[in-house]
Parts: C-alpha cells; structure tokens; sequence
C-alpha cells in the first residue's frame, strides 16, 4: 500500500500534463469588416498620397487560451517592404511611400502567435488614386505642314495628352493661349486644332505659326487639398505656298533716257517682275502691250527694254510704254498677270556745263568798290553778269549760289534754265564793315540740277570796301579808378584813360576832355589821355578824399561816349596828434582814473589811431595808462593817500607826468604834454549813513530805496512843520519876518542838498573810510568860499611840497576840485589858503588828534588800516 501511494501523485501530474497539451488552442484574428481600423487587415485601403511614418491600421486578435499574442508582417521574396508592425501592440505603420501609378495593390502576409501556434494570412491591401500626376503630351514635337488654300474651320492636327492618375484627375481638357490672336482653335474634349471660322492662311504673310497648347486635368485630393495639374506645348504650324498671287513689279515707276548719241538696239531699262508666290515661283513672261509705236522692244526673259530706232528717227520727247509680265506655269499655261507702266524721255545729251560771262564775253572774275554799310535790297548794279548753259531741256537747268561769308548777300535767281541776269542784293549791311573786311570775296557757283554729270562752273566777285565814319570812340572801360596820395605835387600823373575809334584816317582820331563838378583839381591831356593834377592843385584827403567826373572821347565828326572816374586820395600821416586843451590840469579820486585825450586829423587809419604812453613821472611806478583809451590810474597797490605819502616824503599831493600820443602812421608822428594830478580821496559824512554806505556800496538800488524813503519822510515833516507854523501865527495874529528867515534858510538848505548830491553821485570806496565832517559848520569852508571869521577852521592835513614853476597858477581855480573830494586831509587848495593865511601850530595838533580819532573810529570798525 506504500508503494502504490508513492506513486499516486506523479501518474496524476502526467496525466495532467498530457490532458493540458492536448488542449491547447490556436490564436485568430478578429474579422471586422472592410471599413474597420483593426483586425487582420483584409480589404484595408490606402490613399497613395498617405504620409510616410502613418499609423495606417492596428493588428488585433486574441488567444482561446487567454495567453498573450504577438503580431508579425512579413512580404513574399522580392517584394518591396511597405510597413511595419509593434509585434505587442499590432500597431502597423506606413514605411515606405505608396505610388499607385506603379503598384496599386500590396500583398502583406500579417501572423499572430501565442508563443506556441502561429496563424499567418495573406492579406491584400489597395492604394487608392491621389492626384498626383500632370498630363503629358506624347509623341512631341508637333509640327504640322498647312497649304494656305486649306479653308477656314478646317481640321489641321490632334493633340494627345494622358494623365496616369485616375477619376477626373486622369480626365483632360485641352484650350489654347492667347486665344484672341490665334488663328486657330482646339476641341476642349478631343484636342483637334482646327483653322478658325472666317480665318484663312496665307504664305506670302506669315509662313510660321506657333500654337501654345495647354493640357488640364480634372483635378482632385492631394494630401487634403484639392490640386489642379496642367502642362503645356507648341505646336508648329508651318503655311506652305499655293499659287494664288499674281507677279508684281520691283522698282516701280520706271524711267528710262534715250540720249542724242544713244545708238539705235541700245538696251534703255529693264523691268522686273517676280511671282508673288515665293514658295513655289513660276517663270516671268515680259510683252509690250502698247505705247511703243515701233520704236521699243523687250526680252520676254529678262525684261530688257531697248530701242530700235536712232534717237534723231523718234517723234516724241516722251514714250509711255505698258508693259505686261505674266506668270506660266510648268505645263506652260498662263496663270496670272499684271501690268507696269515705263516712262521713256528722248533727251539731249548733256555737253555744255553752265558759263558766265561779262560785258565783253566768258569772264571768271568781277570786281567791285563800294562803301560799307550799303542799305539792305541795295542791288550791286556795279556787277554785270550773265550765265548761260547751251544744253536743252533738264540739261540746260542748273541752281544759283553764293559761297562765301554767309548771310551778307543773296544771288537772285536761285534757280535758271538756260539764261538768266545774275542779280546779286545786300541782305545784312551790319557785316558789310569796313573795319571787319577790307575786301570781301565771293565764289559764284552754278551746278547742273537733274543731270547726272552735274556740270558747274564758278566766277570770283571781290567788293572792295571803302571806308565811312560809323563807329564812336569806345573806352577800354566804363569806369576808371585811380588812387593818389595827398602829398603828390602838382602836376602829378592820376591816370591814363584810353579809348579806341575803329575807323580809318581823321575819322579815327580821338580827342580827350573832362568835366563834371569833381574835376576842377584835375587836366587831361587830349590826345594822350592821361589825367593830371592842376600844378596848383593841393590835394588834403582830410578835407576831400573822393572825386569824380566825366572824361569824354571825341572824333573829327563830334561822335563821342563817356567814362566816369573816380580818385581817391589816400591819406598819409601828415598830422600830429594834439591834445585838448584842458590836459594840463586834472584832478584824480583815489580809485577812479582820469583820462586823456589827442585828436589826430588825419583821414584814415592807421594814420589817426593814437596810442597813448607815460614817458616820464616823478616818482615812478605810481600811474599806468591805457594805451588805447588814455585813462589814467593809480597802480593796484595805491589805496589811499597814506600809501602816497609813504612813495614820498613831499606831501602835496600834486604830480607832473609826461604823456605822449603818437599815431600809428608811417613815419609816425607823437605829441607829448606835462599833466599836472591832483590826487584826493572822496569825503563823506560820519555816522549811520557811511555805515550804511557802507554795507550798500555792492547794492546800490537798496541805497536809492533808503534815500527815497528818507526824502519822503523830510517832505512829510516839512508838511507837518509848516502847518503847525501856519495854525500858531493864525492864532497868535504876528506877522513873522518870514521872508527873511525863508531866504536864509534857502542859501543854507540849497548848499547842504548840493553837497549831499555831490557826495551821493560819486561814491568811493576810500570817501567811505576817512570822513572828516562831524557838523555842519565843517561845511561852510570847505569850497573857500564862506569868509565867516568867527568859526573855527577845519584841522588842515601837513602842506603839499610847492608845484613846479611851470605849474600855472591855481589860487582862482578853488571850484575844480569837486566838493566830494574828502579826504584825511583837506584838498590842497584848502591847504594853500590855511598856508597864505597863515594859521598857527594848533591846526597840526587838532590834525593829530582827529586822525587818531580816525584811526580808533576804524579799528573798531574791523577795517583795515592803510
């Protein structure tokens, strides 16, 4: 029992096993139908124009089992792989791209596997049409050979065009370019090209035509859109040639000449005619239909026309001949025909050229004299000439002509047959000019018209001219200008004037003379033209530097123009500088210059530029002047008139400097003068308004508000003070010795206010420092002119070092010196009156302490002490 249980299980487990085989089941495709995008692809069509890498259909089946399947493509040998396959998925793409014009139907053998069975079916797939071809013409080129009698609406040639694709992109319609200037049509459907209704060929016109064709397909879907194919080609239609023109003449009209030495069989013209159908000519037959009169006759062949008589036999001077050329076949028929008419002129024979002649027979050469300037249609009737040509007929007609200078004469007649009287007529007087030509020279040509020969002959006419007054004495200028300096003597050359008379002998004299109101100064010569100075004449450019007159030209005959001139005196330097005559004395404020002046009265510059120089001052190095204007300050460094005093130990505060001006003329001149400088510093009163002059000397507008201001507060109290005075003495009834007391008031207010202006309307920096006035009484004195005794004199400054002698004399000139002139000293016309009085040691002491005043009043000021 054991042993039977041990084996027990193992008969089952291969019984199992063999069961399990048995059973096993092959995998299948799923059958969807034709329309389906999965299965086993049976019936599945493509478009051809399907991109490459699409996906195109998913493979689809299943195992019975329940086991997992794989897909798989496969093609038959030599068949060109168009798609695979995801061998878990069943997804099939497009690989390769599809051209149903080569192949329209793709067998694919597609399987399915569960790992143990594989099942394979053999599938075919269709590519549908896309449009993807163009019509093609076939059997090209297209040449077509057309008779021109081939009538209208005829069927000529047929154009063929296929289009490989399929539906209507395969159909095709034909049409033509340019369909308005075609002489043809074509069958839209067929491609038949046929000759237009009413139109008809013709070879003589155009033997060529070329036809542009065009091929268009229906149209259809090409990758989504829907696309139109066309293509194009020429067809050559090429006219050929049918007899249906009759000939024509070449060279029509003709003419032809028998001449009297012309023998009689002598050949005259030949006519030609060609067939007017050029593909294929027939031969030219030639006949004389009428117009000879037995006198002419023609090659039938060649159309040579000759005649047969001796010109002198012929009756008429002209032959009208018509001549017929017919066309004759190769069968010898004649076909078509025309006519040509010949005009034949008998004419003399051209042996006399034509010939001029005088008074006495042949001449070659005619002379004439005669004044210029003849009025125009003058006819030459000196000249007496003839021509003649012997010949008859055209022969005898030659033209008339002037060679020569142009425009001056004209020959009539122009034209002559036979014999005229030459006439030969002025036609432009102005160039018949004497002083141009002396003689003028002329050919007279007569030429043969309408002959071939063109015989001609000349003859000379020479004109001499003589001369007539015509022409006015003409300057080389319209103006002249002259220059001369004012220090030329008289009798001095200006300038030379010309003018020129183009005419011969007294006529061409010319005589000179001036006038005007600019010429009284000046002579000319008359017959050289030069222009001098009167020998009395004094020329001063600085009372007239300009002139200007008239000279005139005058020949014999009182023929005469004018030129204007004009002189100009140049300046030279023949003036010194001179100074004013107030120079001598000036009186200079400590930081405002003085300034200087010299007049040069020369008339131009540089001769009236000064410059101005210091060329001598004791002490030195104490001025500097401006070389241009004349001003003259102190140097930089000088500030007040203690810095003067420290220069010098002389304290007058008098200075002599030597000056000079000179122009810049060449030579140049120079002036100099002695100077006398007073120098002096500007006074202001003490207290609040030199503070505030002070503080406002950088802003003088707040300096006029204050002033404004303060006057207007006077005039208020003034207001205010006289009616008080006015409402006192109306009530008290006493008569006041106002007039009295208002007149002194007057003198003393009218002094105060014009020494206040005076201060106020030249402010200076040093005024502002030292002032010296501390009352009203300090006022009195200070212009010398206020002899009241009883008030106390002024402290006066230490006495000035006397003047120089030459220095004049200054005692009356006390009011020079302007009344702003304070100073730590008083001015030195006070000094010189407080010496001539004679004022005791006191004054100096009263100096003394005031300046220390001066000096404390400064310092507690904060500014500095000079």
């Amino acid at each position: 029992m054991k042993h039977v249980r041990h084996f027990t299980p193992s008969l089952l487990l291969s019984l199992v096993h063999v069961c399990l085989v048995q059973a096993n089941y092959a995998p299948y495709f799923f059958d969807n139908g034709a329309r389906s995008t999965n299965g086993n692809m049976a019936l599945l069509s493509l478009s051809e124009d399907t991109p490459v890498g699409a996906h195109v259909y998913t493979l689809n089946g299943t195992d019975p089992e329940g086991d997992p399947v794989m897909y798989g493509l496969t093609y038959e040998a030599g068949s060109r792989r168009y798609f695979s396959v995801d061998v878990n998925l069943g997804n099939v793409t497009l690989i390769e791209e599809l051209d149903r014009e080569k192949e329209d139907e793709i067998e694919v053998i597609v399987s399915i596997s569960d790992g143990l069975s594989t099942v394979s079916e053999k599938v075919r797939i269709l590519v549908t049409d896309a449009n993807d071809e163009s019509p093609e013409f076939i059997d090209t080129p297209y040449i077509v050979q057309v008779p021109e009698s081939t009538p209208s609406g005829s069927s000529i040639f047929k154009i063929e065009a296929v289009d490989r694709d399929t539906g209507s992109g395969g159909s095709i319609t034909y049409f033509l370019q340019n369909i308005h200037a075609n002489k043809f049509t074509i069958d839209r459907h067929s491609g038949v090209l046929r000759i237009k209704t009413g139109v008809t060929l013709d070879y003589e016109k155009s033997r060529t035509h070329f036809v542009v064709v065009v091929a268009k397909d229906g149209g259809g879907k090409l990758r989504g859109d829907n696309k139109v194919f066309s293509a194009t080609t020429t067809v050559t239609v090429n006219v050929e040639d049918v007899q249906d023109t009759p000939p024509m003449f070449i060279g029509t009209p003709y003419y032809g000449y028998v001449y009297e030495d012309t023998l009689a069989g002598s050949e005259v013209l030949t006519v030609v005619a060609l067939d007017g159908d050029r593909g294929k000519p027939n031969s030219i037959h030639y006949c004389i239909v009428n117009g000879s009169e037995g006198s002419f006759e023609i090659s039938n062949t060649t159309g040579a026309i000759s005649v047969i008589k001796s010109p002198n036999q012929l009756k008429k001077e002209v032959y009208e001949l018509k001549v017929q050329a017919s066309e004759v076949s190769p069968e010898g028929d004649v076909s078509a025909y025309t006519f040509a008419m010949v005009t034949i002129r008998v004419v003399d024979l051209n042996n006399h050229p034509p010939t001029f002649y005088g008074e006495s027979g042949p001449q070659n050469k005619f002379e004439l004299t005669m004044y210029e300037h003849p009025p125009e249609g003058e006819i030459l009737r000196g000249l007496k000439i003839t021509v003649n040509d012997s010949d008859q007929g055209a022969n005898a007609k030659f033209n008339l002509r002037l060679v020569g200078p142009g425009g001056i004469f004209r020959v009539v007649p122009q034209t002559v047959l036979n014999e005229a009287q030459v006439t030969i007529i002025v036609e432009n007087s102005a160039s018949i000019d004497y002083e141009k030509f002396k003689v003028l020279t002329f050919k007279l040509l007569a030429i043969e018209v309408n002959t071939p020969e063109k015989f001609s002959s000349t003859a000379d006419v020479v004109i001499r001219l003589l001369d007539t007054n015509d022409n006015v004495p003409k300057f080389s200028s319209d103006y002249y200008i002259a220059r001369i300096p004012e220090n030329s003597p008289g009798g001095s050359n200006v300038v030379a004037v010309t003018a020129t008379d183009p005419d011969s002998g007294l006529w061409g004299e010319v005589k000179y003379s001036i006038y005007g109101t600019g010429a009284d100064l000046f002579l000319i010569h008359p017959s050289t033209g030069i222009i001098y100075t009167q020998p009395w004449a004094v020329l001063d450019a600085e009372v007239n530097s300009k002139y200007n007159f008239y000279v005139k030209a005058e020949d014999t005959d009182g023929k005469y123009s004018l030129a204007e001139v004009f002189i100009t005196v140049l300046d030279v330097n023949d003036h010194s500088p001179e100074f004013n005559e107030n120079i001598q004395e000036k009186t200079m404020i400590i930081g405002s210059p003085v300034k200087i002046e010299a007049i040069d009265q020369d008339a131009e510059e540089p001769n009236n530029i000064v410059d101005y120089s210091i060329m001598q001052a004791d002490p030195a190095n104490v001025f500097d002047i401006d070389q241009s204007t004349g001003e003259i300050k102190l140097k930089s460094y000088i500030r007040s008139l203690d810095i003067i005093h420290n220069i010098t130990k002389n304290k007058d505060c008098i200075w002599s400097v030597v000056v000079q001006a000179k122009d810049r003329g060449s030579p140049s001149f120079s002036t100099t003068a002695v100077l006398k400088i007073d120098i002096t510093e500007e006074t202001l009163h003490k207290g609040p308004m030199a503070a505030f002059l002070m503080q406002t000397k950088d802003n003088p507008m707040k300096a006029l508000g204050v002033l404004a201001g303060v006057m207007g507060i006077m005039v208020l109290i003034t207001i205010m003070i006289s009616t008080a005075m006015f409402w006192r003495n109306k009530r008290s009834n006493k008569i006041m010795p106002v007039r009295r007391i208002i007149k002194k008031r007057q003198t003393q207010q009218s002094r105060t206010v014009r020494m206040e202006w005076l201060k106020f309307k030249r402010p200076s920096n040093a005024a502002e420092k030292f002032v010296v006035e501390d009352d009203a009484k300090s006022l009195q004195n200070e212009n010398s002119n206020n002899n009241v005794q009883g008030a106390p004199m002024p402290p006066a400054a230490p006495l000035p070092p006397p003047p120089p002698a030459m220095a004049p004399n200054r005692d009356t000139a006390v009011w020079r010196v302007p009344t702003v002139s304070g100073s730590l000293t008083t001015p030195k016309f006070i000094n010189k009156q407080l010496k001539k009085r004679g004022h005791s040691s006191t004054h100096n002491a009263l100096v003394s302490e005031l300046k220390m005043k001066f000096e404390k009043r400064n310092a507690a000021m904060g500014e500095p002490h000079i």
